[in-house]
């Protein structure tokens, strides 16, 4: 599955994800945020546990399986780009909003906002087509959901 989602999110223009391996493309965006800090806590880890078995209904064993096939992908996946450029083909820009908040949620679960975090955030809300308001919006939700 690497090999085929890796070329699919290589090639010149990706071509929409199938619902697995949409899957382990936000899971491997997650990981690459929860790694921006080069600070890849276990809080982080569990939130992207939690995110996936949230969204994708399926077991925190299933999740934490979900999260390691990422962990791979991400380390061998040159940028940052292909996974967002695969997303937004996935995903239908009124359930973009979600992925904000997820990407927000990872990135405060280890109670420290990183400004690589913030840049990579600002970054892949760009290249969703998500603008600055919704961005901040999704944050405000984030952090009103911890409190």
């Amino acid at each position: 599955m690497f090999g085929r989602l890796l070329s699919s999110l290589l090639g010149p223009e990706p071509e929409p994800l199938p619902a697995p391996e949409a899957r382990l493309a936000l899971a491997a965006l997650l990981v690459r945020l929860a790694r921006a800090d080069e600070s890849y806590t276990d809080p982080e880890r569990a939130r992207i546990d939690r995110v996936l078995a949230t969204r994708y209904d399926v077991s925190p064993f299933e999740a934490a399986r979900l999260r390691a096939e990422a962990e791979v992908l991400e380390s061998e996946a040159p940028d940052t780009v292909r996974f967002t450029r695969a997303l937004k083909d996935a995903v239908p820009h009124e359930d973009r909003m979600s992925l904000m908040e997820a990407l927000w949620s990872v990135a405060l679960a280890d109670d420290d906002r990183d400004p690589r975090e913030d840049a990579m955030i600002r970054v892949t809300a760009d290249l969703l087509g998500i603008n600055d308001r919704d961005r901040a919006i999704a944050r405000q939700t984030v952090e009103k959901k911890r409190k």
